[in-house]
């Protein structure tokens, strides 16, 4: 088995295996080598962008 993200051999690593939730199965997403390939591959994929809550505090950094 290889990593998805740099395809490096997983037998001598203790890989991290990450699932999404697609009701009501999940669903295999990859399996990474270690977690900085992991937040590698959520960077290069954009995995994050969007996902954020709007938070528009006040001066006093309280949500308005």
């Amino acid at each position: 088995m290889r990593c998805t993200y740099c395809r490096s051999d997983l037998s001598s690593y203790e890989p991290v295996s990450v699932q999404k939730q697609v009701n009501p199965d999940p669903v295999d997403v990859g399996v990474f080598c270690n977690y900085a390939c992991l937040t590698a591959f959520i960077d290069d994929e954009r995995l994050t962008a969007g996902e954020a809550c709007a938070w528009t505090p006040d001066e006093a950094g309280r949500q308005r």
